[in-house]
């Protein structure tokens, strides 16, 4: 682990205060600070109004960390990127480009791994690694953003790992990604994934936060959920959505429910209608997603029709409901699979 501070999870104020330390002018602050979140440098030798010596200083006491891609899939049916980054420390993580409509949206990780344990998701495959630094998750966005040319206006923490497993950095991140001084992507371009961690919640409403909170529900009842959901054993379904009531009432931010459809799991009548009176009251909207297979899992992708009938439940019952379109299905554009394969890949050649 590098001794040298991260320079690039430090906010302008921060920096400010670092660099007074150092006897420099308040005003080198606002450089170093353009240079690495606007023009997105990685190396304080790009920056080319600051002086040689103080270029030097620099770089005996701090760093940039970013990302370097490892691998670069791009989908021939609908153009989503997924990105393989290798970090300086040799860890792999993911993110996806997608292209709507209103803009290039791009699926950060937060996570080294994943501690949650979901049975039908990759990203926890190998176990939970490390926390990302706030400069990690951004250097995401950024170095996506080199490699493609073109501005990134929406941000989803969805991809690797549990956001609000690693509150403060995510925290931090949104701090700086908001930033007019840096890229400047306003809250209510950016969406919020957990799986239900409820005390942190409540800790994200205090700080009055205008994103869009998505939250992993995936089952109607508290037996379904907590087979495939190892967070509901620490935090149940009704105190989940009590937290997600309150934080809907509060904020008046439409929370949306994630729901993965899985064959004979959660994709029964039944379970419908119960959802449908779980989430009676909740300012909400619910995202029914074609659960992807994982051939570490065991589970089964709904097919459409069991989808859509589950769909006309929830909408007869008053609610509004989408069926996430598949973006990158050419690719396995869902997260954790290229890290896997990638680690396989690295334990093979070891072994030779």
């Amino acid at each position: 682990m590098s001794s040298k501070k991260d320079i690039a999870s430090l906010n302008l104020c921060e920096l400010e205060e670092e660099l007074r330390s150092m006897n420099l002018p308040k005003f080198r602050a606002k450089q170093i600070y353009d240079w690495i979140h606007k023009k997105l440098v990685t190396d304080f030798c790009e920056m080319t109004n600051i002086s040689k010596e103080l270029i030097g200083r620099l770089n005996e006491s701090y760093e940039i960390p970013s990302c370097s891609i490892e691998r670069k899939l791009v989908s021939k049916l609908d153009g989503t990127v997924k990105y393989l980054f290798r970090l300086p420390d040799g860890e792999y993580l993911e993110c996806v480009v997608m292209d709507y409509k209103y803009g290039h949206t791009i699926c950060v990780s937060t996570q080294v791994g994943c501690k949650m344990g979901c049975a039908f998701c990759a990203s926890g495959i190998g176990g939970f690694k490390r926390h990302l630094a706030p400069s990690e998750i951004l250097s995401q966005i950024y170095t996506a953003q080199k490699d493609l040319g073109f501005r990134i206006s929406r941000i989803v923490l969805m991809g690797m790992g549990e956001p609000l497993d690693n509150y403060d950095n995510v925290m931090k991140f949104l701090e700086l990604v908001s930033d007019e001084n840096g890229l400047n992507i306003g809250m209510r371009h950016i969406s919020l994934s957990t799986s239900g961690i409820v005390p942190r919640i409540y800790d994200l409403l205090e700080n009055e936060p205008q994103l869009t909170l998505s939250v992993s529900l995936h089952a109607p009842n508290n037996e379904i959920r907590s087979r495939i959901m190892p967070v509901n054993k620490s935090w149940d379904v009704g105190e989940l959505l009590e937290a997600c009531r309150v934080y809907a009432d509060k904020t008046s931010r439409r929370i949306s429910f994630e729901y993965a459809m899985m064959k004979g799991v959660n994709d029964t009548p039944e379970c419908a209608r119960e959802l449908a009176t779980r989430l009676k009251g909740i300012l909400c909207h619910v995202n029914l997603i074609p659960a992807n297979e994982v051939k570490e899992k065991s589970h089964q992708r709904s097919d459409d029709d069991s989808i859509n009938k589950f769909k006309s439940i929830l909408e007869k019952s008053g609610l509004t409901v989408t069926i996430r379109r598949t973006l990158g299905s050419d690719i396995n554009a869902s997260c954790g699979q290229l890290r896997r394969d990638k680690i396989n890949e690295d334990s093979t050649e070891g072994k030779e």
